[in-house]
């Protein structure tokens, strides 16, 4: 018997940031010191006045008892005042939203909730892995539908439909997008709200990064649509907005049906977060949020170091208007070598972590995705690492061809 025997687990395809991680760390034992902008785990503190709201519920001893799965009713009403604020948009926290820990885990098991082995699920390619695989797990069949620079999504979720035996039951989105950081108008929600009205698909809206904006037009929710409301749910998260990515506190609101579906399977799951956790998320929820703009603030001061010093070493990225990545092409000379390679040789000779676009899918090929996630001064490190390394590019290159005519 071996891992090989599990059903669900012969369905997941190797995880491709590995071998990676697996360099990265042996470096780091080595006593190198890697600039990691691979992972998009915020590096700024969680506020002050959120960890002291947490440290002084803790210190209620009537707090560490079992919690309340769907999220305790502070919290929920606390997020239906966050949607009124930002969207105009009313939420009902008794029906339309559930807390989740943090929004991979509600992204799996509302999965779970609403799939049947050979369901069809359409994901975009490239995605953050648990779009599709959190699908996959739960035994549905994902078809992939190209995205980002040159694809015309709605074009391409056409022909999936179309195309698709049986006819597909969900559709995952996710603007400000990870990996590729695209953002989209409300235009865009409108006419894809319609086109799943008609042809009677979910929609799964993933908004982590919706706070995270560099420019006058936030980034929209897909229930701004009010029809949305008949066919949609959308995922939002403390992460990325509070830096409070090891909280794990997220949330779902939207379609009372898919709501009610996640909750009563996670009622089977867990019994929340910790009470004082999400006291605190509600203490940041309903209080000043200039905390949020100053991460934002920081977040784009260091998108223009990067941007601007890799230009610099030649190499041209387009500069992201949301979330906290750089999603970043080939240098020209590198475009044969692929992601992956690229990925190893900037670890090995720069020093600088990236993440090999090939890991967020097939059509992640061709680039790799740079996280906003150290402080200006090691960004520059970093570019300027790039840039000797850049310099040396065909002997790089040229040591790889050998390296992979000796490897067969």
């Amino acid at each position: 018997m071996s891992k090989d025997d599990f059903y669900r687990i012969r369905r997941l395809p190797p995880y491709l940031f590995a071998e990676v991680n697996e360099m990265k760390a042996s470096a780091r034992a080595r006593g190198e010191d890697i600039i990691d902008l691979g992972m998009g785990n915020p590096d700024l503190p969680t506020p002050e006045h959120i960890v002291e709201k947490l440290k002084e519920t803790a210190d209620n001893k009537r707090a560490h008892g079992y919690s309340t799965s769907r999220g305790i009713p502070g919290l929920r009403k606390a997020l239906a005042g966050y949607y009124q604020r930002r969207f105009g948009v009313t939420i009902d926290p008794d029906t339309e939203a559930v807390v989740t820990l943090g929004s991979k885990e509600g992204l799996a098991n509302l999965a779970q909730a609403i799939t049947a082995p050979g369901d069809v699920i359409l994901a975009p390619n490239p995605s953050y892995p648990i779009h599709p695989y959190g699908f996959m797990i739960a035994g549905a069949s994902v078809r992939h539908i190209p995205f980002g620079p040159g694809y015309d999504f709605m074009s391409e979720l056409s022909r999936a439909v179309q195309h698709s035996v049986p006819r597909p039951s969900a559709v995952i989105l996710c603007y400000p997008s990870n990996p590729t950081a695209e953002v989209v108008d409300l235009d865009f929600y409108r006419e894809i709200v319609n086109f799943c009205l008609k042809n009677e698909i979910w929609i799964l809206s993933d908004l982590a990064y919706a706070e995270i904006y560099f420019d006058d037009n936030p980034p929209p929710s897909i229930l701004q649509i009010p029809e949305a409301r008949d066919i949609a749910v959308e995922f939002t998260s403390m992460s990325k907005t509070y830096s409070m990515a090891g909280w794990r506190v997220g949330f779902a609101a939207g379609n009372k049906e898919l709501v009610g579906a996640l909750t009563r399977v996670k009622s089977y799951l867990d019994y929340g977060a910790f009470t004082p956790i999400q006291v605190a998320a509600t203490a940041a929820l309903n209080g000043p949020q200039d905390c949020v703009e100053e991460h934002r603030r920081i977040y784009q001061k260091r998108r223009d170091v990067l941007i601007e010093g890799l230009a610099g070493a030649g190499w041209d990225v387009p500069s992201p208007k949301a979330s906290m990545f750089a999603w970043a092409p080939l240098p020209e000379a590198f475009i044969e070598v692929g992601s992956m390679a690229f990925a190893k040789m900037l670890l090995e000779h720069a020093k600088v972590a990236v993440s090999p676009g090939a890991g967020f899918g097939e059509y992640g090929e061709g680039y790799v995705r740079i996280g906003l996630v150290e402080n200006e001064h090691r960004i520059r490190q970093a570019v300027r690492n790039i840039k000797k390394f850049m310099s040396e590019k065909d002997q790089h290159i040229a040591t790889w061809l050998e390296k992979l005519a000796i490897d067969g």
